[in-house]
């Protein structure tokens, strides 16, 4: 899976390069690969760069799905008023029964 832009910049670049256009299932199940590794990459990196990347994905994800990237914020959004941010930096050890 690579973005649009890639064949041109790697045409730009003199090299050549075979692509395949995916069906939307297809390219679902790629791009979903695509997501760990873009995880991966932040992880090792801790790059703030690839958290962008993380959002181009996360995105195209979210529109095979069906749901617009604005119709995925307000689901975040409504989570959020639910269930909270992490803006408290909690890290839960164990919860008992009371």
């Amino acid at each position: 899976v690579v973005r649009d832009k890639i064949p041109e910049i790697i045409a730009e670049s003199g090299k050549k390069c075979h692509l395949k256009q995916l069906d939307d299932e297809s390219f679902l199940a790629e791009i979903e690969k695509k997501l760990i590794e873009e995880v991966n990459e932040y992880t090792e990196s801790k790059d703030v760069e690839e958290l962008a990347d993380l959002l181009e994905v996360i995105y195209r994800i979210s529109e095979l799905k069906g749901v617009s990237s604005d119709e995925l914020d307000k689901i975040r959004k409504d989570k959020t008023g639910k269930r909270g941010k992490f803006d408290s930096n909690l890290f839960l050890i164990d919860s008992e029964k009371s």
